[in-house]
């Protein structure tokens, strides 16, 4: 079992290069399932969640060739089964979209139930209304989904809640359906629109990602031999802006998009940090003071994402004053919370709510990540802490975050990965 190693009291200085979004690239992967032939991806995100996502494909047919440790090649012209290995496609969340990728191209899918982090409930209740409207028949029992239709048809679908999962599904299964699909009430994230420009640079022809009404336009076939290269991941990069606050430090990060990452600007703004553009893809960001209190309200894009509530919570633990959380999205994103009072915070949580009485110090103490954005949080409470602080479960910050401890050892932070027998 490895666990991380921090020796606290740093405040983070240097360079930062953020990666390949995690969120776009498990989407991307399985889109290209949609092209019958050869495409190659850069800027891949080398994390575990990719790995397994190679795996999977490799398990129905598909040929996975590593270029460098963030390109592949992937060829799909040899796929002999759509039924996936449901003990793989169960161990995380975005398998879920290998349902809209097979039933779009081959109109038949089996896919264990998705697992992942452990947020509470997660429907797809979203997902299946769709797939249904299309044509689909869906069948979930014995812990897996089976979906199959002889034709999908272009329809208009309604999503009765903002669902990233649900718009990605539904864009993958209408690629090829006959006529013209439109989701209303469609989400916006930059990676939902990452998708479609993956697609449409393969001939799709889908319109409004970005906006809350996307509209595609089924088509005959994709075009192979394109290479894409995936967007920036703007949650890594929240996360190395709100650690620069968290320790009083001064961070350059680059390979961003400022404008992506608004909210989260606002929000360091509000608290008495400071952000400056450098350069299109750049960003300074510093504070010379202990963080002020604030309120944020979790929503879907352009709101404050739900995957940087826990590392904003970190920094609010230390923060002047008291301060409020509201989880928007997920029913248990709060489990952190009793990881920083372990190590002497003083957090309330109650539902979907979390009251922060800020202290002045945090203190070091062996913690547990219980989710992939909860993993990154402690590793920024650790930096800041005094002491010496463990920070377990690292499976999870390895499904998101590639090489963090590396990053994190170059901007000046005492973090070693320790392998323990």
């Amino acid at each position: 079992m490895d666990k991380f190693v921090i020796n606290g009291g740093t405040k983070l200085k240097g360079e930062v290069i953020i990666g390949g979004a995690k969120n776009a690239a498990v989407a991307i992967l399985p889109a290209a399932l949609l092209i019958n032939g050869i495409c190659t991806i850069e800027n891949l995100p080398n994390i575990s969640d990719i790995q397994i996502s190679c795996k999977i494909l490799e398990k129905i047919g598909v040929k996975i060739q590593w270029l460098t440790n963030n390109s592949i090649r992937i060829d799909t012209r040899n796929i002999n089964s759509t039924n996936t290995p449901l003990d793989m496609t169960s161990k995380f969340r975005a398998s879920y979209y290998l349902i809209g990728a097979l039933l779009g191209r081959y109109h038949s899918v089996e896919v264990g139930l998705p697992g992942g982090c452990n947020l509470g409930a997660r429907p797809i209740d979203q997902h299946i209304k769709g797939f249904e409207a299309l044509g689909a028949t869906v069948d979930i029992s014995q812990g897996k989904i089976n979906a199959s239709a002889e034709d999908l048809i272009g329809n208009s679908i309604y999503l009765d809640v903002i669902s990233v999962g649900a718009t990605i599904n539904l864009i993958l299964a209408s690629v090829l359906a006959k006529g013209t699909t439109t989701i209303k009430n469609a989400a916006k994230e930059p990676h939902v629109v990452d998708v479609a420009n993956f697609l449409n640079s393969a001939g799709a022809d889908i319109r409004g990602a970005g906006t809350d009404v996307i509209e595609i336009n089924g088509v005959d076939a994709l075009q192979s031999n394109i290479t894409y290269s995936i967007v920036p991941d703007q949650i890594e990069a929240g996360t190395f802006m709100i650690a620069a606050i968290a320790t009083g430090g001064d961070i350059i990060i680059k390979n961003c998009i400022p404008e992506h990452l608004d909210c989260v600007t606002a929000k360091i703004l509000e608290v008495g940090g400071h952000v400056k553009s450098i350069t299109g893809d750049s960003l300074r960001v510093w504070s010379t003071r202990r963080p002020k209190k604030t309120t944020i309200n979790t929503l879907p894009y352009p709101g404050f994402p739900t995957d940087l509530q826990s590392q904003f919570g970190v920094l609010l633990s230390i923060a002047n004053g008291t301060s409020i959380i509201n989880e928007g999205i997920w029913d248990s994103r709060f489990q952190y919370t009793a990881e920083l009072n372990k190590m002497g915070a003083n957090i309330t949580a109650n539902g979907k709510t979390a009251i922060f009485e800020g202290v002045e110090k945090l203190s070091g103490a062996p913690i547990y990540s219980s989710d992939l954005r909860a993993g990154a949080a402690l590793i920024i409470a650790g930096i800041l802490a005094q002491g010496t602080t463990e920070v377990y479960n690292l499976e999870y910050v390895d499904r998101g975050y590639e090489k963090i401890e590396e990053k994190f050892r170059k901007l000046g932070a005492d973090i070693k990965r320790v392998t323990e027998k």
